[in-house]
């Protein structure tokens, strides 16, 4: 899911201008990367904490992800469409991995 939407964000940044190239473009893309590569690198880790930790990485980084494209339709930048199908994208991970940080947690306190 996440890399669909890591994706989907290189795709509907294509067409950006070329003066957001270090911008907004570069910044939704890192942010979009950020999301699954630390879900894979949590995952990879030995203790339950230290992938809560990488998790909560991930979901700050899918949060910055979501600003960053609503900033971008708001600017004009990003194409509607665009912009809706991230934001299905974004919702569904959101609901996804907020669901596995609590499910993390409530096995780590129990």
């Amino acid at each position: 899911m996440a890399d669909a939407l890591a994706i989907e964000a290189y795709r509907a940044t294509r067409p950006f201008p070329p003066e957001e190239r270090y911008g907004l473009t570069s910044q939704i893309r890192r942010a979009a990367v950020s999301v699954p590569t630390n879900i894979v690198e949590g995952c990879a880790r030995q203790s339950k904490a230290d992938y809560l930790k990488f998790l909560n990485i991930a979901l700050g980084s899918l949060r910055e992800l979501g600003y960053l494209c609503d900033l971008s339709q708001r600017l004009g930048i990003m194409q509607e469409d665009d912009a809706a199908a991230i934001g299905r994208r974004y919702d569904e991970a959101c609901r996804v991995l907020c669901g596995l940080i609590e499910s993390l947690r409530a096995k780590q306190t129990a």
